[in-house]
């Protein structure tokens, strides 16, 4: 069989795709988030922009209806402006990544992890006033980078990291929104012409990776405890983020 005929990517790079899933899917199930913010980024370096955008919002909207069940009764009503301005921010995000040469997706992309990391590293939770308006230009922030990258996570992650101080209210909101900015992805992907059976194909061969990192990454949190998953998600993420950036210099 003519692997890279089927999905498009010869052995080795199939290999590191299922290496990224692993870990991307580890690091999300340890932490609540940051499958895409690990997953694109090296998906990047073997797939076209729009290949790699595709993979991971495949993957991501099946895992989140894998492990939505255990979340949503947690999400809040209040929340629900964050997820309808998503919409429109994916929209413009998705046009945006058309006109988007590689190397500028990667550039962009490494600077964007990069930041997210920083903030990260430096934010807490801790419960502050939230008015409408935050919560609508969080949502379309997250949309244009979701469409443009599949990566909703900086601005949510930051929202939910300096105004849900609750641990399982903020996973449960950062998990929702990432299922359902997966969906619009996928939506805004596929009204640009974006999607094949080539490109379902490689989301179907990389599935068990991610079904092995999310049970693997449970695993360890279970075992471990929270105490650290701060520290692995935003050095992981920072590291990730130089890395990419370097790389479209190069």
């Amino acid at each position: 069989m003519d692997i890279q005929a089927l999905l498009g990517v010869p052995v080795p790079s199939l290999l590191l795709l299922w290496i990224a899933t692993v870990v991307a899917a580890v690091l999300r199930a340890f932490t609540g988030f940051g499958f895409a913010l690990a997953a694109v980024p090296v998906y990047a370096l073997v797939l076209l922009p729009s290949q790699a955008v595709v993979l991971s919002a495949s993957l991501a909207l099946v895992l989140g209806v894998q492990t939505a069940p255990q979340y949503f009764g947690a999400l809040e009503r209040r929340q629900w402006p964050v997820f309808v301005a998503a919409v429109p921010g994916t929209l413009l995000g998705a046009v945006l990544l058309r006109q988007m040469q590689a190397d500028q997706f990667r550039l962009v992309l490494g600077l964007v992890t990069i930041a997210a990391s920083l903030v990260l590293a430096r934010y807490h939770p801790r419960p502050v006033p939230v008015r409408g308006g935050v919560r609508a230009i969080t949502g379309f922030a997250s949309g244009v980078l979701n469409g443009a990258f599949a990566v909703p996570g900086p601005p949510v992650i930051i929202y939910a990291m300096a105004t849900l101080s609750e641990p399982a209210r903020a996973r449960a909101f950062m998990i929702g929104f990432f299922s359902c900015s997966a969906l619009l992805a996928l939506a805004g992907f596929a009204w640009l012409g974006f999607l094949s059976w080539q490109s379902l194909g490689l989301a179907l061969a990389v599935y068990p990776a991610m079904f092995a990192g999310d049970r693997l990454g449970y695993r360890l949190f279970e075992a471990h405890g929270s105490a650290h998953y701060r520290r692995v998600a935003v050095i992981t993420c920072l590291l990730i983020g130089v890395s990419i950036t370097l790389r479209a210099f190069l």
